[in-house]
């Protein structure tokens, strides 16, 4: 789902968005699918029981199985899904929260260091905490950021602004540097 464009301002692009990485999913599909399979299994003894104990049986296992998914599945996918991580040529946009919504801009101009860190697990799967240093009393860290190395090298220079490091591919769409020491180019030099 793209950043809505309405919300952004006049020449503004967005270059980065994304979610925080699958893994923070791994554990609420573990737990569906061993409520699943511990339900299931449960639900066959409880067949087995007396007239009106299984009627019971069953309906105890459905209800602790329905709350195990929604708390420990449905609100981790719900919350992954509606986090997000966007970096725009103007500024870099969090927000996350289904009924209570929170979000954060820092522009640009503010952001004093970009930093990264991902351990052995993070490396593994492909994401990391981002670090950014800006005007405010602390670091702000955003954690399971995919390719977080990539976002970091974006968000260094989109802060930069450097016409002269920014990649593009195809033809230079940038005048060359002038020679340094007064020297002309080796291939225009007269012999």
């Amino acid at each position: 789902m793209a950043y809505p464009d309405d919300l952004l301002s006049e020449q503004e692009h967005v270059v980065v968005h994304s979610h925080p990485h699958f893994k923070m999913l791994i554990f609420p599909t573990l737990v569906f699918l061993v409520t699943l399979g511990a339900g299931t299994w449960l639900a066959i003894l409880a067949k087995d029981a007396s007239s009106p104990w299984n009627s019971v049986g069953l309906i105890a296992i459905g209800v602790v199985a329905l709350v195990l998914i929604v708390w420990l599945f449905l609100a981790p996918l719900v919350r992954w899904r509606t986090t997000h991580f966007i970096v725009t040529t103007d500024r870099l946009i969090a927000r996350e929260g289904v009924l209570k919504r929170t979000g954060i801009d820092i522009p640009m101009g503010r952001i004093n260091s970009v930093q990264f860190e991902h351990g052995l697990l993070d490396r593994v799967f492909g994401c990391g905490t981002l670090i950014i240093e800006s005007a405010s009393d602390e670091p702000l860290r955003f954690e399971d950021i995919p390719h977080v190395e990539k976002v970091h090298t974006v968000i260094y220079r989109e802060v930069n602004d450097n016409p002269y490091d920014d990649y593009r591919p195809g033809p230079q769409q940038t005048e060359p540097l002038p020679p340094q020491g007064g020297r002309p180019p080796r291939g225009d030099r007269r012999r």
